[in-house]
């Protein structure tokens, strides 16, 4: 588990480098590769204070969290880079000059048999119409990490916490932002957000924490020079279909009464093709392998068979593209074959997670595999994607 905190930051960091150096912005046609610049960037620093928001679907989380308050805080140092500073790339345009960075959290539910959480994770902040000169400024993020600290549940020592079976876990933050300059170094802010804490079943139980809190911010750029959103025309894409083959791996817990860890494990095949740069959409298959098929006190008489080690179905296909490297990638899929003494409870499984290309169409990442809310395991992923052909497409709309 404690890998996992390096995952979304490295994934982060080099997709920052990758941006500003890998894919530069040709403006015009008299640019040579002599006259390219190593882009620039913008240093931001932003101090959050986060409050409220614990959301309580379930008769475990609101006994859990009775009479509980919780408040958070946020540390992030940003990355940017801006029109005038260098040749861009096409993605640092499209998404109007994200910003990659790294953050350091820590709160408090205020009470012991919770703990006090903190989370090292890495994000991005997407800026939402931006425009030039303008006081006020929007922006979503999107951060993946890991959190430790929690006090997880124990039948002796801590009967009260029946949501978290870990003291690691994975931390998911999404938000929206509002800011507001008061000068070119200082900004103030206002913001949403939502934040899952889980341990993809590594260890029961794992109900899960969500929170929904409203935040109050400020942030500070060493830089007084003001920002620059300014764009040139986006080029046409080469539209690629691929074809991308996956496995994965990860370990479960089944349930309460069995402390055992059971490997699994994902074989996939899709079939995928570009719609603009943002989005990539496909259709495929995958196989599971589960251990506990193999164990009697979990699959009966089936024990051992291929039916109760294995399952599989199609599944549909997303991307949400973030740059040339870093993309986020989703599953919907429905079993054709599945045990549900293997933790596959519901007839559809979904996936959410982050890929990375660490070597050309070599691609590396971390996922969730779930059934409806709760999770089924963690998986590690690799693989490698093959490009069948490719289609000039339209101009892309920002």
């Amino acid at each position: 588990m404690r890998s996992s905190i390096l995952v979304f930051v490295i994934f982060a960091l080099l997709s920052f480098r990758t941006n500003a150096q890998v894919t530069p912005r040709i403006e015009n046609q008299k640019d040579t590769l002599n006259s390219r610049t190593p882009a620039k960037t913008r240093l931001i620093f932003q101090l959050e204070h986060e409050s409220g928001g614990e959301l309580k679907f379930n008769e475990r989380s609101k006994e859990t969290l009775a009479d509980s308050y919780y408040s958070g805080l946020n540390f992030r140092v940003g990355f940017q880079t801006q029109f005038q500073d260098s040749l861009k790339s096409i993605y640092n345009e499209i998404y109007n000059y994200p910003i990659y960075g790294v953050g350091i959290y820590s709160s408090t539910f205020g009470q012991e048999h919770l703990g006090r959480p903190f989370a090292f994770y890495g994000f991005v902040a997407i800026p939402i119409k931006p425009k030039v000169n303008s006081k006020w400024n929007f922006n979503y993020r999107i951060a993946l990490g890991l959190s430790g600290r929690f006090n997880p549940y124990n039948e002796e020592d801590n009967p009260f916490n029946l949501l978290i079976g870990s003291k690691n876990n994975v931390f998911i933050d999404l938000g929206l932002q509002a800011n507001y300059r008061l000068s070119q170094k200082f900004q103030v802010g206002a913001g949403i957000a939502f934040h899952h804490f889980s341990n993809g079943a590594l260890a029961l139980p794992n109900t899960g924490i969500n929170l929904l809190p409203l935040s109050l911010s400020v942030s500070y750029t060493p830089t007084s020079r003001p920002f620059d959103y300014r764009k040139t025309s986006v080029p046409k894409m080469e539209e690629t279909e691929e074809l991308h083959f996956n496995y994965a791996f990860g370990f479960k817990q089944i349930d309460r009464e069995h402390d055992s860890q059971y490997f699994k494990s994902t074989l996939g095949a899709y079939y995928s093709r570009h719609l603009g740069y943002k989005w990539r959409l496909g259709a495929g298959m995958d196989a599971f392998y589960s251990a506990s098929g193999n164990d009697e006190k979990i699959a009966g008489d089936k024990a051992g068979s291929f039916g109760a080690l294995f399952s599989y179905g199609p599944a549909f296909y997303i991307d949400h593209v973030l740059n040339s490297r870093l993309y986020i990638n989703g599953n919907v899929g429905v079993y054709l074959h599945r045990n549900k003494f293997n933790g596959e409870s519901t007839p559809v499984y979904l996936r959410a997670g982050v890929r990375y290309k660490v070597y050309k169409d070599f691609f590396a990442g971390v996922s969730i595999k779930a059934h409806g809310g709760k999770a089924d395991f963690i998986e590690w992923t690799t693989g490698y994607g093959f490009k069948l052909r490719k289609k000039r497409a339209n101009p892309a709309s920002n």
